[in-house]
């Protein structure tokens, strides 16, 4: 039998389109934590020596983008001529921001329940900010509900970044990607670790080493050792003598981040999802608001998703909403449980429509989305922009709770209680 393998990649934060997405929600975070209610759209291009900021933002926050950019990129770790080409103190900083279009702005204000009076519910004043579809998704591979590939490579991109920033590893350079690849069984439960890759930005010289071929070894020592190992310690069951590690398969990795290649915000969205293990609306997270949509209602279905998993209803379970722009009530939900729910998904379905409330405004009141990066010392969706928006265990994100389970239980026998 054909062995059935599924890879999914991760990038850390030096990688250019993730330093774009973290300017993006770090302009979002200094917007939010002095006006909650501003309305952002930032997106984010960078390249060699140069970081464009462009969109449309509407807030009474006096915002300083040339000094937000380079705070961002410092903290990453391009700052200086031996951080890896890219220097957080001598790029150009282009910047081209102008309001929200008031045509936007109308429909998402009052919401088309409300202006066409069929509606005095607050929650129904909120309109969607964009229309489209979203998904969220939820299985039990591994404790945080998430399908083991995206896991494994988040945790060795965060850990390559970790053992950089403590100078464990002090030649590491910010930019960087791993992948996983995980066989399964006929069962579909994961067999064993197949192919773990990692490529990390490095020092021309390593102890005094500049010969490429010692520099290499040195590195992929280090790696198995300081990464990878402390990473897939609780999974070590799952590899074996036939499981490959390539590190820095292209053989040298000195020149990175936007100098090494052009970096656009929203260019990682399944990086940020699930690894291309579930589906994906299209639509990107970072820069946008919570009225957003694309962010806030991809939150409360990985929320939903993830409690129907949780309350043992199924053992994998996708969710898409739909919207359409200036109208509250979603177009559409749906649930697909691929064969493992406990009950009909028409029924989750149903379930999941009397039990939450995915309206736009409800969605920023149950996670308090407007309000985070005040509650967080003005950073909190920059923490999200790198190493996944899901699952996460170093970071409390309230969509990942797990307070819906006993209600779910109970809707499954009839009794409903919306959220």
């Amino acid at each position: 039998m054909a062995k059935r393998l599924f890879t999914s990649e991760s990038v850390t934060e030096g990688h250019p389109d993730k330093l774009c997405d973290q300017i993006s929600d770090a302009v979002l975070d200094a917007a939010l934590a002095f006006d909650p209610a501003s309305r952002v759209a930032c997106e984010v291009f960078a390249t060699t020596g140069l970081i464009v900021i462009g969109g449309e933002i509407t807030s009474s926050a006096k915002l300083d983008y040339e000094n937000i950019a380079r705070k961002t990129v410092e903290e990453i770790g391009y700052a200086g001529p031996d951080a890896g080409g890219f220097d957080a103190h001598t790029c150009g900083v282009l910047v081209s921001v102008k309001g929200q279009s008031p045509d936007i702005c109308q429909g998402v204000s009052t919401a088309k329940e409300h202006r066409d009076e069929e509606s005095s519910d607050a929650f129904d004043k909120l309109g969607a900010g964009d229309q489209g579809l979203m998904f969220g998704y939820a299985c039990d591979e591994t404790p945080e509900l998430m399908p083991l590939p995206i896991s494994l490579a988040n945790s060795l991109a965060l850990k390559l970044a970790l053992v950089r920033k403590q100078g464990v590893l002090p030649y590491l350079r910010p930019d960087g990607k791993t992948q996983v690849t995980i066989e399964y069984d006929e069962k579909g439960l994961p067999k064993r670790i197949d192919t773990l890759v990692i490529s990390t930005q490095h020092a021309a010289k390593i102890n005094g080493n500049t010969e490429n071929s010692e520099v290499q070894k040195y590195i992929a020592a280090d790696m198995k050792e300081f990464v990878i190992k402390p990473t897939v310690e609780k999974f070590g069951h799952l590899i074996d003598n036939e499981t490959r590690f390539l590190v820095n398969p292209s053989g040298r990795f000195v020149i990175g981040g936007p100098q090494g290649d052009a970096g656009l915000t929203g260019r990682k969205i399944i990086v940020d999802t699930y690894g291309g293990y579930a589906r994906h609306g299209g639509g990107a997270f970072s820069g946008k608001d919570p009225t957003k949509v694309d962010r806030s209602a991809s939150y409360a279905a990985r929320y939903i998703a993830k409690n129907i998993v949780g309350a043992g209803l199924a053992k994998q379970c996708e969710v898409q909403v739909s919207y359409a722009i200036g109208v509250a009530k979603p177009i559409s939900i749906s649930v697909s449980t691929f064969g493992t729910g406990k009950t009909k998904d028409t029924v989750l379905a149903d379930i999941v429509n009397n039990v939450f409330d995915l309206r736009p405004l409800a969605i920023i009141k149950k996670f308090n989305l407007q309000n985070l990066p005040k509650l967080n010392g003005g950073a909190f969706y920059r923490k999200v922009a790198a190493y996944g928006h899901f699952g996460r265990n170093d970071i409390k994100l309230p969509w990942e709770e797990l307070d819906k389970v006993e209600v779910l239980k109970k809707a499954l026998n009839g009794s409903y209680a919306v959220a």
